[in-house]
């Protein structure tokens, strides 16, 4: 007889109260921005309308609400991770064409 997984955690994330580690992760998962097939739409218990983009990881189901303050957020840390790579944070490597002339 097999053992039953445990149900992953499920979380729904406001644009408000996101992390840099969960931004991160919904980075990854769609790298180049998410498309209209990929909103879910529902109410809450309050009887609003929510949109909301889903991705899983290995323990925890998530539910990010999506709007215009979320793409501001995500493209704001997006171009935060690009000035990091070109301004050599990530370890550039110097070539011989670097060096000072005599």
């Amino acid at each position: 007889m097999k053992t039953p997984k445990p149900d992953k955690k499920r979380v729904i994330v406001d644009y408000k109260n996101i992390t840099s580690e969960i931004l991160e992760l919904f980075t990854d998962r769609y790298p180049y921005g998410y498309e209209d097939e990929d909103i879910i739409k529902f109410k809450n218990s309050k009887g609003e309308n929510v949109s909301a983009v889903p991705f899983e990881t290995s323990d925890t189901k998530y539910l990010i609400k999506v709007g215009v303050e979320m793409d501001k957020k995500i493209e704001a840390f997006l171009d935060d991770e690009d000035d990091d790579v070109s301004s050599g944070e990530v370890g550039e490597i110097a070539t011989p064409d670097d060096e000072p002339e005599d």
